[in-house]
């Protein structure tokens, strides 16, 4: 869009507020707003300043000012605000000398695709996520240095069936692991992800389908059709936002934390990775499961990098509570074109050279879209340049292996602070093209270990009185 454009919108839809959007370091997307006044020529080219010192991981305050700039593409009418008001989302540029942030997420996936570009290899990378949450009708909890707890409710819940409800308890709940495509009445929220799918259409994002998920408390997928890594990462971002929206509208609350119902799937965001070039598909192929020797390659950079590539596909302590063995999550870094339970799948759903593509099942939607959908292309174009040999398939039920050869089967990360430590000793292949700086990593590790490891390693667990209080 052109400048005439985003200010011809506005007047159409007699916008009365511009609502400015960023996405912060670690992954929450951010905000401010003017009068739509302020949107003009001279705004649009120039940007608008803030102050950089008070988002999470970015400036020191001796150097804040920051600046926004809109990017004219992103524009849209915000579905859920009560005067009408235009969305932009912004990359993040330095005043003084004009440059692109480099602690700016989408800044980190725009160098993505220049590097992929740059690289001859191909010219664009096609990512489609399947993000899960949960929805909940009540949430509660408290952390504090006397008392710790957590408290989460759906009427979907089998711990529900002997709970007394308004009208009577009418014993539709959903088993632990059998949440996978009931039709209501025990799946109740039909209707709110129709709304959620309908309100992302009317956003500009491409839905595919949506469905009940194998949770049985209230977990949910809506599935978008891939796009281009940068386009893909402002349409995750705007995705989620649309769905807690929608939730809190109905008095809901929706969640993407991975892992909030122990004994039960968690959530997981199964990535799919494709490379084009000058419009033609790169990973179909003569070889296994109809791949290029290209894919081969990257899945072989994928699983090389894998450990390291965790601390940004999965970045929350949380995230390993769901990476345990039993409930689908993949937890052994092999690949396979039928095996869930292999970190790499080849989905055979359709023959179509276009259909051709890698699913890494490891991440989850605690993620920061752009950074985790940057790494995750960089660690399959490494493993294309080095021609890295992802050794053979494991055409079979991982879990049901005996427990010497299930041993020799590399492990994903059993915590975040292993992953960070991986990404520490791992991360040369993310710095080619300036894509991610050394900055960034030791700002990532740094953030990371202070603000959430050491966090949670210094509190007592609610758990721990149950098991140890009367030692």
């Amino acid at each position: 869009m052109t400048p005439d454009e985003v200010i011809k919108l506005a007047k159409e839809k007699n916008c009365k507020m511009l609502d400015l959007r960023f996405m912060d370091f670690p992954g929450k997307w951010q905000h401010t707003s003017y009068p739509i006044s302020e949107l003009n020529k001279d705004s649009l080219e120039e940007g608008f300043g803030f102050d950089g010192s008070s988002i999470r991981g970015w400036q020191a305050i001796n150097e804040s000012d920051m600046l926004l700039r809109p990017v004219l593409d992103t524009a849209f009418v915000d579905p859920f605000f009560k005067e009408p008001t235009l969305v932009l989302v912004c990359d993040i540029a330095d005043p003084v000398t004009g440059e692109d942030y480099t602690r700016d997420p989408r800044s980190i996936a725009k160098k993505t695709e220049a590097y992929l570009k740059s690289s001859g290899l191909a010219d664009t990378a096609f990512l489609g996520p399947e993000a899960e949450f949960f929805v909940f009708n009540n949430v509660q909890y408290s952390s504090d240095p006397q008392h710790s707890f957590f408290r989460i409710d759906s009427p979907e819940a089998i711990w529900n069936t002997g709970k007394g409800e308004d009208g009577g308890n009418l014993g539709h709940k959903n088993r632990y692991k059998e949440g996978y495509f009931p039709v209501p009445p025990n799946d109740t929220l039909m209707d709110l992800r129709t709304e959620m799918t309908l309100t992302m259409i009317e956003a500009g994002i491409d839905v595919e389908c949506q469905h009940h998920e194998v949770a049985g408390a209230g977990q949910c997928e809506i599935d978008v059709r891939f796009a281009p890594l940068v386009e893909m990462g402002d349409k995750l971002t705007l995705y989620k936002y649309i769905v807690k929206n929608v939730a809190a509208k109905h008095g809901l609350s929706a969640t993407f934390l991975p892992k909030p119902v122990y004994g039960d799937n968690g959530s997981g965001m199964h990535t799919h990775l494709s490379l084009w070039k000058d419009g033609k598909p790169l990973f179909a192929g003569d070889g296994y499961s109809g791949l290029s020797q290209m894919a081969m390659h990257a899945i072989g950079g994928v699983l090389k990098h894998a450990p390291a590539l965790l601390a940004f596909t999965n970045p929350s302590t949380n995230s390993y509570k769901r990476l345990v063995p039993g409930y689908e999550a993949p937890v052994n870094l092999a690949y396979s074109q039928r095996n869930r339970s292999a970190s790499v799948r080849i989905p055979v759903y359709s023959k179509s050279p276009k259909s051709k593509r890698l699913e890494f099942r490891c991440p989850d939607p605690s993620c920061n879209p752009y950074l985790a959908f940057a790494a995750l292309t960089m660690a399959a174009v490494d493993g294309i340049q080095n021609k890295i040999d992802p050794g053979d398939p494991l055409d079979v039920n991982i879990y049901d292996l005996e427990p010497e050869e299930a041993a020799n089967i590399p492990k994903t990360p059993g915590t975040l602070e292993e992953a960070l430590t991986a990404l520490q000793n791992d991360h040369e292949f993310l710095l080619k093209g300036d894509v991610f700086t050394p900055d960034v990593i030791s700002t990532w590790i740094g953030y990371k270990m202070e603000n959430e490891v050491d966090a949670l390693k210094l509190r007592p667990h609610p758990h721990e009185f149950m098991m140890y209080y009367d030692i």
